[in-house]
């Protein structure tokens, strides 16, 4: 290894941001639509333009993993790292609350036997997923900020499906007021809490780690790890809202697209004013003075390293990348919004075009899953524009190819087999689908 261009420009690190690609529950082959008790809901179109956005986020992520995260000239950030670092882990996030919706009764929520079917359904897909990343974790390279090429969302993922679950019965006007909570409630909790919690020691736990320190792993999923459950809690539950409404409109689409838009400028420029305007810069430096402006401009572009200090409140003020802060929560809540938004009404007119994008998003678990175990290598150092090429031609190629031949990626189809089978095991016989 030549080169290090992934490593933070002054303090050598990696940027928190490694933003890895998870996946979300997409919206199923075959949803239900209709009330519980009467049987098998026809099956409803996919609409490409939800997996089309769900490929650019996976575009995204492997960018922020192999490309360099700055201009070694001007230390200033790459154009990719600008425009996805932080914004693909929340908008895989926001995607999952929109499969979430769509898989346990889409405008309609489930009741009785089939929303308890849908409960058990997502706590086997979350034991799953997580269990699959404790198990890729392992073959990651390094501990630490310093030395990991990527931090691994997929365990992650699995606390944020079972925080879910209780939730799932709620109305759209019910679930954003939640997600309103979590998006202040969260990052206040990390605030206060965070001095008192056990150290984050491995950024990519494996089983040893979860067996060894139960207690270390769960506040680390929830709280002081880089893709925390309860933050991020704001954009699963955003996303569950919105799959609660008719996403085949075009009146919604483009609702969402403009909120999306709004709520991202609106939350960008209450930083900008707080953090560069009303004096709390200032404070950031009184109250922190071992980091110098280099340090908190740093971490304001780059990202914690490893965490946010908590000297002064004003720290929840910045909108940084991986921050999560109300503001960061907000900008890339806005920001998801958005792209979905658009992509829907894209994929009005040009589905066809959009193919090979939505069939990258379509199996974004088995992917993701091979890029990190491609990143376990550590070959895309010394050439990264060449392996990102590489890595995101052969997705595209491979992608395209096994959704025209075969339907659901290699592990998607292992992980819905099992929830359908979670899901007979609760479901009386008349309300099983095939």
């Amino acid at each position: 290894m030549t080169s290090t261009p992934d490593r933070h420009p002054r303090t050598g690190a990696p940027p928190q941001g490694a933003d890895p690609a998870p996946w979300s529950l997409r919206p199923q082959e075959a949803s239900h639509d209709g009330a519980p008790g009467r049987g098998a809901a026809p099956r409803r179109r996919r609409l490409a333009g939800i997996d089309a956005a769900r490929g650019l986020a996976l575009i995204g992520m492997v960018s922020i993993h192999v490309l360099p995260a700055w201009d070694p000239e001007t230390f200033e950030p790459t154009a990719q790292w600008t425009v996805f670092a932080g914004r693909s882990a929340a908008l895989f996030a926001l995607l999952a609350g929109v499969g979430l919706a769509f898989s346990s009764g889409g405008r309609t929520p489930h009741t009785g036997r089939a929303m308890t079917a849908d409960r058990a359904g997502v706590a086997v897909r979350a034991l799953l997923i997580a269990a699959l990343g404790l198990l890729i974790n392992p073959l990651i390279p390094g501990t630490t900020a310093e030395e990991v090429p990527a931090v691994n969302i997929l365990v992650y993922y699995g606390a944020f499906f079972l925080l879910a679950i209780p939730f799932l019965r709620l109305s759209a006007k019910a679930l954003f007021a939640w997600a309103a909570v979590f998006a202040v409630a969260g990052p206040v909790l990390m605030h206060v809490l965070r001095d008192a919690l056990p150290a984050v020691v491995d950024l990519n736990p494996g089983f040893a780690d979860v067996a060894a320190d139960p207690a270390a792993t769960a506040a680390q999923l929830l709280l002081t790890g880089t893709y925390p459950a309860l933050p991020y809690l704001a954009y699963l539950l955003t996303g569950l809202a919105l799959g609660r409404l008719d996403l085949a409109d075009i009146q919604a689409q483009a609702a969402v697209l403009a909120l999306g838009v709004v709520t991202a400028v609106t939350a960008w420029f209450a930083y900008w004013v707080l953090i560069l305007r009303a004096g709390g810069y200032d404070r950031l430096m009184a109250h922190t003075p071992a980091l110098g402006e280099d340090g908190i401009d740093d971490i304001i572009v780059f990202g914690p390293d490893p965490v946010l200090p908590t000297t002064t409140w004003w720290w929840l003020a910045i909108a940084g990348p991986h921050t999560n802060t109300p503001l960061a929560l907000l900008i890339g809540l806005g920001s998801s919004m958005a792209v979905l938004g658009g992509f829907l009404l894209l994929g009005r007119g040009l589905e066809k075009w959009l193919f090979p994008l939505a069939a990258l998003g379509a199996m974004t678990l088995t992917l993701y899953s091979s890029h990190l175990l491609a990143l376990s290598a550590e070959v895309h150092y010394d050439r990264p524009y060449l392996w990102f090429l590489i890595q995101t031609g052969l997705a595209l190629v491979f992608a395209t190819a096994w959704r025209r031949a075969l339907g659901q990626g290699p592990l998607e189809r292992m992980v819905a087999g099992a929830v359908r089978t979670s899901r007979r095991l609760v479901l009386p016989r008349n309300q099983r689908t095939t």
